[in-house]
């Protein structure tokens, strides 16, 4: 199995980021209850305008496996970046591809792509009962609680906060020590 490769994304990209985005939410129960949160995902080209939308394509087809949001503080997709910080919103991977290696190819960018713009930090937010696949996957990246950064957008809906510094002897470590 080949590495996934990560790219930004592309117009023609967006309806499979839309329905894998929305696929992912809903298969790790994130959507139960929601009421205006899938649309929100599936505007590709909204958080494309705005933002880096970033894919992680199978190398051998061509195929996207998963995507991600990066955003610097400021932008209208910035929840939680203050200055100096670099964050990524809206991780997903297509559930029939999960386990290929795509999330981590899309952290391990944008924890690059943050080094890369001189950010201090990577920050996140991450939704308490989040499955345990995705916690392993930040730990491993050096992703820490930060509760200084936990918020609830609605009643009922707890957001944690995550966050990596960024220095560059670990983060050449990090980028390379990662799955």
């Amino acid at each position: 199995m080949t590495r996934p490769l990560v790219r930004r994304a592309e117009p023609a990209d967006f309806p499979a980021v839309a329905r894998l985005t929305v696929a992912a939410y809903e298969a790790d129960g994130q959507l139960k209850g929601e009421t205006g949160y899938a649309p929100v995902l599936a505007d590709v080209a909204g958080r494309a305008a705005t933002g880096e939308v970033l894919v992680a394509v199978d190398g051998g087809t061509g195929a996207v496996l998963g995507a991600v949001t990066f955003v610097l503080p400021g932008t209208p997709y910035a929840e939680l970046a203050g200055p100096g910080e670099a964050e990524f919103r809206m991780l997903a991977v297509d559930p029939a591809a999960q386990g290929r290696g795509a999330g981590v190819a899309l952290v391990e960018a944008c924890v690059a792509r943050a080094a890369e713009l001189g950010c201090s930090a990577v920050v996140i937010c991450v939704r308490a009962g989040m499955a345990a696949t995705a916690w392993r996957l930040y730990d491993r990246f050096g992703f820490v609680r930060a509760p200084e950064k936990d918020w609830a957008p609605q009643p009922g809906i707890e957001l944690l906060g995550l966050r990596r510094v960024l220095t560059t002897a670990a983060d050449r470590r990090a980028l390379t020590d990662a799955p």
